[in-house]
């Protein structure tokens, strides 16, 4: 079945749809109508405060066939693999340059592993019961939710697909989901997620806050990513009485309760609160280079900004297929050691600092002020190559999560899942010492 989808045309806006086998069920001229039409009830769910200022104010009106609060308690999941946690304490702190092989994705052979049960946190800071953090996770799953649905209650969720399409269904519509797409989900709302096969992405999870365009500044007002290549939604709505599951992570625990209904039942919607979508080869890239180098920060898709101007919770940063043009400069990435917090992961391709190391499906972690950069072998080639308009990273995708907040590992990224590679820090081993204290320029030899 194809989507259907719109244009989510700018953030900040106002959105409006309803299920096209219900003309008229979106009420105009009024938000909350004394009898809303085909029965339907009106319900708000809100993304900020009452009375947060207008051009930040989040908020949708759902028509729907049964209210959300139509639901038995909620009551604890144990989770008996631990590896779905905001305790940043549970293992000391390691401040080396992390790096994990591509985690392990159950197959068709294994017993089914839903997208639920298929998240693991692999490193945060913060805490969801004061709203202030971030978590980052990955999800390896072989099975679709059955009569199931998850919402978070602690944050936003990006989700970055890296293996294996997801079919999202959400209370606002149905999204599919490719590899090479972003999908964003938002505080509350509730979602189900249909897989066809091993699947494996990359989860960026914010407490504070939700997403939005970078401020330009001076690269103008065109560039990077485009309000008009997000896309929302359709409404879309099933009338199913059976017993359904939501699961509400909370506090970073997750609970349970059943109700008698599909909670898929809205009608019609509209607001500026909604789940949306991204594809990344739509991202206008920006990149030529007389000198130095330009900060990765002219490649952010989309930040979550903290109280700190300039500075983010977190940034959804991409190293797209692009022409490199510089002079004078070293093309490849600097050696660097930064106030952030920075998480790297590969959704295909080659990464060109470290083409051998670094695989699609794995991750690396530079904590705050680790020291890291190109590998040696890269540092050679690219100290001899003639500097010249190159095409690079052509078949590949990176990304990165940067945070400027200290990222500490779960214990099921350092030691459960067995993917952390030991020998990451030989990759600058080669680095050898090039110093010539009697090295003149060429034009006084």
């Amino acid at each position: 079945m194809k989507d259907d989808l719109k244009y989510l045309s700018g953030f900040g806006c106002e959105f409006a749809s309803e299920d096209e086998r219900c003309p008229g069920s979106l009420p105009v001229g009024q938000n909350s109508p004394q009898k809303c039409p085909y029965g339907l009830y009106a319900e708000q769910l809100s993304g900020t405060a009452f009375t947060a200022p207008r051009l930040e104010n989040k908020r949708s009106w759902l028509y729907r066939i049964r209210p959300s609060v139509t639901h038995e308690p909620f009551a604890l999941l144990e989770d008996a693999r631990g590896s779905l946690t905001c305790n940043w304490d549970e293992i000391p702190p390691n401040p080396n340059q992390m790096r994990w092989k591509p985690f392990d994705v159950p197959t068709r052979q294994d017993p089914e592993v839903d997208f639920i049960d298929g998240l693991h946190a692999i490193c945060g800071a913060g805490d969801p019961r004061v709203r202030s953090g971030i978590a980052i996770h990955v999800y390896l799953c072989n099975a679709s939710m059955h009569d199931k649905a998850f919402q978070n209650s602690d944050g936003d969720f990006l989700i970055v697909p890296q293996l294996g399409a997801l079919q999202i269904t959400t209370e606002f519509g149905k999204l599919r989901v490719e590899p090479n797409e972003i999908f964003v989900i938002q505080q509350g709302m509730r979602f189900s997620i249909n897989v066809f096969g091993p699947s494996r992405g990359y989860i960026l999870e914010v407490f504070d806050n939700h997403f939005q365009l970078p401020n330009l500044g001076p690269i103008g007002a065109n560039g990077l990513a485009n309000p008009r290549d997000f896309l929302t939604p359709v409404a879309w709505y099933e009338d199913r009485e059976i017993q359904f599951k939501i699961v509400s992570k909370y506090q970073g625990r997750l609970f349970s309760c059943r109700q008698e209904h599909s909670p898929f039942d809205v009608v019609a919607w509209h607001g500026n609160y909604v789940p949306y979508k991204y594809d990344l080869d739509r991202f206008m890239v920006i990149n030529s280079v007389s000198f130095d180098h330009c900060d990765p920060s002219i490649f952010t898709v989309l930040t979550c900004p903290s109280l700190k101007p300039g500075t983010a919770i977190a940034d959804f940063v991409i190293f797209p297929p692009r022409w490199s043009v510089q002079e004078h400069t070293f093309r490849p990435p600097y050696y660097h050691r930064n106030c952030m917090s920075e998480f790297m992961g590969l959704i295909k391709g080659r990464y060109e600092a470290k083409e051998e190391g670094f695989q699609a499906g794995g991750a690396s972690l530079h904590s705050m002020m680790t020291p890291h950069g190109p590998d040696a072998r890269c540092f050679e080639a690219a100290s001899n190559s003639k500097l010249a308009p190159e095409r690079i990273a052509d078949g590949t995708q990176a990304f990165m999560f940067e945070s400027s907040l200290s990222l500490a590992v779960t214990n099921w990224a350092e030691k459960i899942c067995h993917k952390l590679d030991e020998d990451y820090y030989k990759c600058w081993k080669g680095l050898v010492k090039h110093f010539d204290p009697n090295w003149k320029p060429a034009d006084e030899q």
